[in-house]
């Protein structure tokens, strides 16, 4: 092979060695944009936290990642954080234009989140056939006639209940009651009896579970139902 020669091989090899480099890259990417849209669209979820109805537990623009196997495959049980569907007449528009251009691509394949005003976040009270009611002598919120202690809630100053308003209720089937950990702060099924749903989230407006809030770094938690908070619930719903 002649001198004049091997320059140009060596350029051709550094050629190919771009072009393999890119393919690999691209492929890389693909499959990656793939498994992001198939867990977004099959398992796992972002949501941001538009308002402070789930303070302390949930801080505003906090990111949540959603498990969407709750409710199809995995029950919804008291206590569970959920994204969910506004029934209808929970949420007041807010006037915010809609994601453009590549957030809104993000968004579809999982990389971004949800910043839609759709849906709404709260924690699970009572499920289909519990009986949910408040307040007791103490002012605590009662599932099944149970007084249930919530090391979760916000109360302000001043107050001492669970809640400012009173009500009684009785689940219906597949269905569930849910309120905001902020009490005196959050337009949940206690403020919606009015509306068609009568307060009531039905288990087909559920999107998913809530497992961990992943953004910013430094708020990361495992989203856990606090220990004991309905011992003895389901006892006496049996009775």
């Amino acid at each position: 092979m002649s001198e004049a020669a091997v320059p140009e091989r060596r350029r051709r090899q550094r050629r190919g060695g771009i072009v393999g480099f890119l393919r690999d890259l691209l492929v890389i990417l693909v499959v990656a944009f793939l498994v992001s849209f198939l867990l977004k669209t099959f398992l796992v979820r972002s949501f941001f936290i538009p308002s402070g109805s789930m303070e302390n537990t949930l801080q505003i623009d906090d990111r949540i990642l959603v498990n969407q196997l709750v409710p199809d495959v995995v029950d919804v049980q008291r206590g569970d954080i959920v994204v969910f569907k506004d029934p209808g007449g929970w949420l007041a528009p807010r006037g915010t234009l809609p994601p453009q251009g590549f957030e809104k691509f993000l968004q579809t394949i999982g990389l971004a989140a949800d910043t839609s005003e759709e849906y709404v976040v709260k924690r699970v009270i009572g499920v289909g056939g519990d009986r949910v009611s408040c307040c007791d002598a103490q002012g605590r919120v009662q599932v099944n006639g149970v007084s249930i202690d919530e090391p979760y809630i916000v109360i302000p100053p001043g107050e001492t209940a669970a809640s400012a308003k009173t009500f009684d209720v009785t689940v219906p089937k597949d269905s569930f009651w849910v309120m905001g950990d902020n009490r005196y702060a959050s337009k949940d099924s206690r403020y919606n009896q009015d509306q068609p749903g009568k307060g009531f989230v039905t288990k087909g407006e559920i999107v998913g579970r809530a497992f961990v809030l992943n953004w910013p770094l430094n708020h990361f938690k495992w989203l856990n139902v606090p220990d004991g908070t309905f011992t003895g619930v389901d006892e006496a719903k049996k009775k």
